[in-house]
């Protein structure tokens, strides 16, 4: 049986009633909410997903186009050295966002904003977005990932269902971004970028970055 992020649900009331009083006092007519509302089922989808396993992996925590990798410094939340990489969700990509290692949430912060388009310049510094930092685990201490959840121009929305002191294991599902969005990802810098500007990546499931491992 087909699986729906819970965020659908009120979508699904709504349209659906919308649907049965259409079609009961217009007829015909229905077909128009009806296409809504199956919309909304796709865009809500959840699919099961098959997360690598392998020390030192970084999984997508967005399916989408990667717009941006490579070094930046991140001043905001991590003040140190990063690998960037960013993602592009367009309407009709899964909207459910997922962890890209074993890791800790230390902070969550929500940021309002504006709602540029997600793939713009501006987006990233002035769009509404929920910021996440988390620490890794599995004997990595002190290692922190910071991610963003960037709302667009449509998509005004972002869901982060964890709380700080919660944990999380590689591909698991922590929210998600109502239509259009981005998601910005900051790694440590020892890492080798595995996907490159224009690739598609899938949450949970495609690896965006190894760690380098010493000696």
């Amino acid at each position: 049986m087909p699986k729906f992020a819970p965020e659908g649900i009120p979508y699904f009331v709504v349209f659906g009633a919308i649907t049965i009083a259409v079609g009961y006092f217009g007829g015909i007519f229905a077909i128009i909410p009806g296409l809504v509302l199956a919309f909304m089922f796709y865009f809500f989808r959840d699919p099961e997903r098959e997360t690598p396993q392998g020390e030192g992996l970084y999984v997508s925590t967005a399916d989408g186009k990667v717009l941006i990798t490579g070094p930046v410094h991140e001043k905001d939340y991590l003040d140190a050295d990063c690998v960037q990489v960013s993602i592009f969700m367009s309407p009709l990509d899964v909207h459910v966002n997922r962890a890209p290692c074993n890791c800790v949430v230390m902070s969550v912060k929500y940021n309002k904003g504006s709602f540029k388009k997600a793939f713009s310049e501006e987006a990233f510094k002035k769009n509404e977005n929920i910021s996440t930092v988390v620490e890794e685990e599995d004997g990595l201490t002190g290692r922190r990932i910071f991610f963003r959840q960037v709302a667009g121009s449509i998509a005004q929305k972002a869901v982060f269902r964890k709380r700080p002191g919660d944990h999380l294991r590689r591909g698991e599902r922590f929210g998600m971004i109502k239509f259009s969005s981005r998601m910005d990802i900051f790694l440590p810098p020892d890492v080798r970028l595995r996907v490159k500007p224009g690739d598609r990546v899938r949450a949970g499931e495609t690896v965006i970055a190894e760690r380098i491992k010493n000696g």
